[in-house]
């Protein structure tokens, strides 16, 4: 009989996957897109029409997508200037400090996006070339990064529960981690 932890670790690694696939096939669009319009360009004379607009739409989608899943493996950019300087049993702390206010950060943005997002529907924005709605692209931004925000607080109670004992593995603190989150 499946566990509750079983069933959220299904939930989660089929909505990693299915981002991950949406923003593959995306960029496998995008590739597309550019060989043939490169190709129409250099070898028949006759461009797409609307490829630099298509292109650009499909790359938001695509950052946005990827998102939520690199907000929960911490695959983003950071700077380790004080990890040689910082307690190793203290790691724990500044993770969950880190993670929530990266957390209200994404909260915020996603607020603000939505927001413009709304604005965009309202006013009927659309892109100049090929007429393409503007605020489903808003929307997708504004849902990605919210589910980012959640990510990023489940990844802080996750370093708590481990910095306080509770959980045995999954954060820096992990036997299979080196200092600082390392492997």
């Amino acid at each position: 009989m499946p566990t509750s932890t079983s069933r959220w670790l299904r939930v989660g690694r089929v909505m990693q996957l299915t981002l991950e696939g949406v923003a593959g096939a995306t960029l496998f669009a995008m590739m597309l897109l550019t060989t043939a319009d490169v190709t129409g360009r250099y070898f028949f004379n006759s461009p797409i029409l609307g490829t630099v607009e298509l292109t650009q739409l499909m790359l938001a989608a695509l950052v946005f997508l990827s998102l939520p899943v690199v907000c929960w493996r911490e695959e983003h950019v950071s700077v380790d200037l004080l990890d040689s300087v910082f307690p190793a049993r203290l790691i724990w702390v500044r993770q969950v400090l880190v993670n929530l206010i990266v957390s209200g950060a994404l909260w915020i943005m996603a607020s603000r996006v939505w927001a413009l997002g709304e604005r965009a529907m309202q006013w009927g924005d659309v892109t100049e070339f090929l007429r393409i709605p503007k605020g489903y692209l808003i929307y997708l931004m504004a849902v990605m990064l919210g589910v980012s925000a959640v990510l990023t607080l489940l990844r802080a109670l996750g370093y708590l529960l481990e910095g306080v004992g509770v959980l045995e593995r999954g954060g820096p603190l992990s036997p299979t981690q080196g200092r600082g989150g390392d492997t």
